[in-house]
């Protein structure tokens, strides 16, 4: 049965009909898809002519075109506008398209086509980009169980479709923790200490819910606040314990043997395929390449970081005593007290910079930034169809007219939208058939809204947030390549935050804020003193920062490095993983790992370690912005020629070094996070 999913799209720049898909339309949209690509797959193998790179290879990276879309924009909305129905489709179509991915890469007929033009590229004369799709799509079939033999390719089909379905289960629980739970307060005593802009938007929460007083939330806009300014400490320690314990009661939300399951499914993967781990498998494909160079990186910026982290840690206790005479201090205080001290120290909190950064003002300003970096123009556009009301659409021009992108922007939390933010492609950009197809791009962000009686107010984290996510979507709208699976933010995971964190560093410059960071209701530029103050508090904790991340990426390892079979216990075993990184107290009844959607749903298993890499990565690149001069057009033309628009065309390395001219060195990262001398 087709559906308006089943065929190119009638619309303006062939944008996704959203309004006009029907949720039914989805299952028998993709299942149709998956046939007409499997008749494209059939007409590769049976080719009469010998396999070459345009016949087989080429052939292949435009196979499935029209699935690639329908299921961007349903898993898209998997996690951005979901609800029961679509988590229903899901949950039914992800084995489908597991067992789909792995009739390709396990038709023989078809992995002998592309063996051959691999064994035959010497003589092929390719560029480098082709040699790289070339190498990529080998790799697809060889290291996805092509050379096993049928017993053991079937054993393979399996793990793949119980892995698709159980990270799916995985996410609903997080979600369905996330917006079951509600800290109800009806004594106005119990909300001193928070600004009155969180007051305000717990009002309106408790209103949307039929409830009298205030209510406040495990989404992000409604717990960090609350966590970082409430004086009750008891209801900061209530939030806080369930904040951590989500999926980790023991009930039928209860995420413990799934993570097991997970762990112990990818370890079996791994070995099927002659890896010792899951993170030998992951690794063998990003720039650290093995789990003891992961390993060495983390212990060594572990090393670098824990005696900073130590003194801080004594520095907040003694402070929390000082004022409040507390003995031990919890994780519930760290925020909290980490605030305060940043106040008396700096004479600076969100509260006093929130004015200085409307949303709308913070939106515009990145568009400014990019416009002095790249000539990009953002033209706000009612032309293109959306999800969900509150989404901003974008047309993205250059200097000369010529569309770049589209974009779309959804800023704020609904319970059918997953915590966090991120950004994602409706639509690769390619060339084909000299025709340059430009991408679709998204972010999606989970900012406070705006409330009756003020816009929505940015704090200084959710500014570098929009900037991280627009540096990403920056990634995706500039990339200039022939092959779609090359294109944009599709390069080594290690090498993709790159783009994003090296935008956070704009947020700290006068430059930059003088263009967005006006009071919303003066139009005050931000006084040159807050500004003073946000670059010398940007380190502020950044040992303990440092060790939280470097905590993240060892608990991720500890999955993913090891044969987990002999993990009985999630807690204990979290806890094991923690130890080299613990500051805090540890809290028995909450567990990070059961709700660690990175690992155990997005693509970060064995890859945690990377946010970290990109950091030294970003502060090295950006010490040449800051060199030439931030907004210098030289140095924003080679990082757009040889980072952004490049995509995964080559080694990252070899992308960076072509940059700047030699290879990262740690010790930017470590002048910049003051744990080094300058």
């Amino acid at each position: 049965m087709s559906t308006i999913l089943n065929k190119p799209f009638d619309t303006p720049y062939q944008t996704a009909p959203f309004t006009k898909i029907k949720t039914e339309d989805y299952l028998p949209s993709i299942k149709e898809e998956i046939e007409k690509t499997k008749a494209e797959i059939d007409a590769i193998t049976a080719n009469p002519e010998t396999p070459s790179f345009k016949n087989t290879i080429e052939a292949l990276e435009f196979s499935g075109e029209q699935l690639d879309r329908v299921t961007a924009i349903f898993f898209n909305l998997n996690s951005a506008e979901t609800n029961d129905e679509i988590q229903k489709i899901a949950q039914e179509v992800s084995p489908i398209l597991s067992e789909f991915s792995n009739d390709i890469r396990l038709n023989k007929g078809l992995f002998d086509r592309v063996k051959h033009v691999y064994d035959h590229q010497d003589s092929l004369s390719l560029n480098a980009e082709q040699k790289m799709l070339l190498d990529k799509k080998y790799k697809s079939f060889s290291r996805n169980g092509a050379n096993l033999p049928e017993e053991k390719k079937k054993e393979l089909r399996e793990i793949d479709m119980e892995l698709a379905k159980l990270s799916l289960t995985f996410g609903e629980n997080v979600l369905a923790e996330t917006n079951k739970y509600e800290l109800h307060i009806t004594d106005k005593n119990d909300l001193s200490g928070l600004p009155e802009g969180a007051i305000e938007a717990a009002k309106h929460e408790a209103q949307i819910r039929d409830k009298e007083g205030w209510v406040i939330t495990l989404n992000y806009p409604s717990y960090i606040p609350f966590m970082t300014y409430a004086d009750n400490r008891e209801l900061r320690k209530t939030l806080s314990l369930a904040f951590g314990s989500k999926s980790f009661h023991g009930d039928d939300l209860d995420n413990q043997e799934i993570i097991k399951s997970i762990a112990n499914l990818r370890f079996k993967r791994a070995q099927l395929l002659g890896y010792k781990t899951h993170a030998h498998f992951v690794l063998e494909e990003r720039m650290a390449e093995t789990p003891e160079k992961v390993t060495s990186f983390l212990e060594d910026l572990l090393v670098k970081a824990k005696p900073a982290a130590k003194k801080e840690f004594k520095e907040l206790q003694e402070f929390a005593k000082e004022i409040d005479g507390i003995d031990e201090i919890q994780k519930w205080d760290g925020a909290y007290y980490t605030e305060k001290l940043k106040q008396k120290l700096f004479d600076l909190d969100d509260e006093k910079l929130k004015p200085y950064f409307k949303l709308d003002n913070v939106i515009n300003g990145v568009f400014a930034v990019a416009n002095n970096l790249y000539d990009l123009h953002f033209e706000e556009t009612n032309d293109i169809d959306k999800y969900h009301e509150e989404v901003k659409t974008y047309k993205v021009h250059d200097s000369n007219g010529n569309l770049i992108s589209i974009f779309y922007a959804d800023f704020h939390p609904r319970p059918g939208k997953r915590n966090g933010a991120w950004m994602t492609v409706y639509k690769n950009q390619y060339i084909k058939d000299e025709n340059n197809s430009r991408p679709h791009i998204s972010i999606v962000c989970n900012f406070t809204k705006p409330t009756k009686t003020k816009p929505s107010l940015l704090t200084f984290n959710e500014v570098t947030t929009l900037f991280h996510e627009f540096g990403h979507a920056l990634h995706g709208m500039l990339a200039n390549t022939t092959y779609p699976s090359l294109s944009g933010t599709s390069v080594y995971w290690d090498f993709v935050e790159l783009p994003s964190q090296v935008l956070e560093n704009w947020c700290y410059e006068k430059e930059a804020l003088d263009i967005f960071a006006k009071h919303y209701e003066t139009g005050e530029v931000i006084p040159m003193e807050y500004v003073e103050k946000i670059k010398a508090s940007a380190n502020f904790m950044e040992g303990l920062q440092t060790l939280r991340q470097l905590s993240f990426g060892m608990l991720d390892m500890s999955w993913h490095g090891i044969n987990p079979s002999s993990i009985k216990d999630v807690k204990a075993h979290e806890y094991e993983a923690f130890e080299s990184t613990k500051i805090y107290p540890d809290t028995p009844e909450t567990c990070m790992s059961t709700a660690f959607a990175h690992i155990f749903q997005g693509g970060y298993s064995a890859g945690y370690y990377s946010y970290k890499w990109a950091e030294v990565l970003d502060a090295d690149a950006f010490e040449l912005f800051q060199e030439k001069g931030i907004f210098d057009k030289k140095v924003a033309q080679l990082f757009k020629d040889n980072i952004l628009s490049r995509g995964g065309t080559e080694n990252p390395m070899e992308l960076y070094k072509r940059f700047r001219g030699k290879e990262p060195s740690p010790d930017a990262l470590l002048r910049r996070a003051g744990l080094l001398e300058k």
